[in-house]
């Protein structure tokens, strides 16, 4: 569903991607892990659209995302870590014009709007400007408009942020249920509880390069951790960072 290929990207001296290869298929969560620059931001980028790798491929539904962008981003369902809306628009006239950008009929995005914001009971706000909206709720909108096409995978990057119980716990299973109807999901995220739970597979990238790829319990084995560690131990130990109760009381003096 999703396939990267040698994705290569620099900026200058700075290489973000050193060749990655990495796989999606249909019915699965793909949890993307890595310290900040290790290339998570980039990669997720060069799927989307927003730039253009330097050499390599990205496949999305067997279609070539860089030769064929517009029929690619179709299927794609993006949710970025920072979601920047129209403020000055409601709901409803940003999920119009999404739904116009992307070529689907007024009806139908109208149809599914109203399905997706009362899912996220916002649908009181449906009319109001968003300029006066928490966090929380702008992180409702977002989501509502990356399921608005009816994608085949789903890009979210930081998907609980700004969210209440409630809710987070609705995104959960919205995962789980998008991958158990056949789509694809790849979640990047720091919160690695949720990550174990929500995850089938996990990847973990730094300075550019996939370290380790596989379940849970393949990391563990893979850093030499036992069954009953815990995912942000096994994380450390592959990307070899310093220990946080040491630098911790370093900051601290």
């Amino acid at each position: 569903m999703l396939r990267l290929s040698g994705l290569r990207k620099a900026y200058g001296s700075n290489v973000a991607l050193r060749g990655l290869d990495l796989e999606i298929g249909p019915g699965e969560t793909l949890a993307l892990l890595g310290p900040n620059g290790a290339g998570k931001s980039t990669a997720v980028k060069c799927i989307v659209g927003l730039q253009p790798p330097d050499a390599g491929t990205v496949e999305i539904d067997g279609i070539d995302a860089w030769r064929r962008p517009a029929e690619a981003r179709r299927r794609v369902g993006y949710l970025p870590e920072v979601a920047r809306l129209h403020e000055a628009l409601t709901p409803w006239e940003f999920l119009l014009l999404k739904g116009r950008l992307f070529d689907l009929d007024d009806d139908v995005t109208r149809a599914r709007g109203e399905r997706l914001l009362a899912g996220f009971e916002i649908a009181d706000r449906g009319h109001s400007p968003m300029a006066g909206f928490s966090k929380g709720m702008m992180q409702k909108v977002s989501i509502a408009a990356a399921l608005l096409t009816e994608p085949k995978v789903l890009v979210f990057d930081e998907p609980l942020s700004g969210l209440d119980v409630t809710t987070t716990l609705i995104v959960k299973e919205l995962m789980k249920e998008f991958a158990e109807r056949g789509g694809a999901v790849l979640y990047c995220s720091h919160l690695l509880d949720v990550v174990e739970s929500v995850a089938d597979r996990i990847a973990v990238l730094s300075k550019g390069e996939l370290l380790a790829v596989g379940t849970g319990k393949q990391l563990r084995e893979r850093a030499g951790q036992g069954d009953e560690s815990k995912l942000d131990v096994v994380f450390r130990s592959l990307v070899q960072a310093s220990d946080p109760v040491a630098a911790a009381r370093s900051i601290l003096g």
